[in-house]
């Protein structure tokens, strides 16, 4: 009976994350015509905040338990779970335009942004400080992106106008996502227990996978629609919400003091936030062959996590 619910909740998941994507991105995207701002900007700042929500709840969850492993290796895993498996997807069902604002402003923010977290990790410590650091640099980039307003691209524009509506699907939609993570790994994970899957495998596969398919799905939702923007923004938004807001806030709220093997896996984000700025330089754009080379790296990680 138990077996039963869980196989039900698993399917309710699916139904709630791509459901609950598709109608985030279409929400978004009239909200951010209505206003004059650009796919890449809302997909960067709201839709990618309200996907970021799982790591947001057990990171700070974490970090109030005094599990400062947990909280950095949640993030960082996340982050290259996004660029590697999630982005490598997204690239292999459909090739993804990029953009110079994307790749110049967006892209090397990102980099500089992972090495500043690297540098401030050198002696496996994040203090107070540097954690107000990290939120500020979020708070002044957010205002940068708002204030500055973009020309909308022609794909970015619709027959469909926003309306009152708009404000509710959206924000019903986003918890839609959330929701459809948290059964995803609750009901997955059980279903692994009872197949005789250990907890070490469990945590690096399903609880990494549910905790990013908020970014899967949204993401996926938006690259078939053309929506390129709100695809790529997405997860580079994530990824800049997780180090600047997530990292920021847990360090704020508690200092972090991480092993040595957490320092090894902010250098290979490192190494893989710039060949993903890279590969989206290279032709403007992630083509699918591209995908499969992120995809690949995302599945060799897998490996090497199970082999440690």
């Amino acid at each position: 009976m138990i077996i039963a619910k869980n196989i039900a909740l698993l399917g309710v998941s699916f139904f709630l994350l791509w459901f609950g994507a598709k109608y985030l991105v279409e929400s978004a995207s009239r909200i951010a015509e209505k206003f004059g701002i650009s796919d890449l900007v809302i997909g960067l700042t709201v839709v990618a905040f309200g996907t970021s929500a799982p790591e947001f709840a057990v990171t700070i969850g974490a970090a109030f338990k005094g599990q400062a492993d947990i909280s950095v290796s949640n993030i960082v895993g996340s982050n290259i779970f996004n660029l590697g498996f999630i982005l490598g997807t997204v690239a292999m069902v459909r090739s993804i335009t990029t953009s110079r604002k994307l790749v110049y402003r967006d892209g090397i923010f990102m980099i500089l942004v992972t090495l500043l977290l690297l540098l401030f990790f050198h002696d496996l410590h994040l203090s107070r400080v540097e954690g107000f650091i990290l939120i500020g640099i979020l708070i002044s980039y957010m205002i940068v992106l708002f204030y500055k307003k973009e020309v909308l691209e022609e794909e970015e524009l619709s027959h469909e106008k926003a309306t009152w509506k708009d404000m509710f699907i959206l924000p019903a939609s986003i918890t839609g996502v959330i929701l459809g993570g948290h059964l995803l790994v609750d009901s997955a994970s059980y279903l692994a227990r009872i197949g005789g899957i250990s907890e070490w495998v469990i945590g690096v596969t399903i609880v990494a996978a549910g905790t990013s398919a908020p970014e899967m799905a949204t993401s996926l939702a938006a690259v078939i629609k053309g929506k390129h923007g709100i695809s790529a923004g997405n997860l580079i938004g994530s990824d800049l919400f997780n180090i600047l807001g997530v990292l920021g806030l847990a360090g704020v709220l508690m200092p972090l003091q991480i092993n040595p093997l957490g320092y090894d896996s902010l250098i290979m984000l490192c190494g893989m936030v710039a060949l993903v700025v890279f590969l989206m330089r290279t032709g403007w754009r992630l083509s699918r062959v591209e995908g499969m080379l992120l995809f690949g790296i995302g599945i060799v990680r897998w490996i090497f996590d199970f082999m440690k």
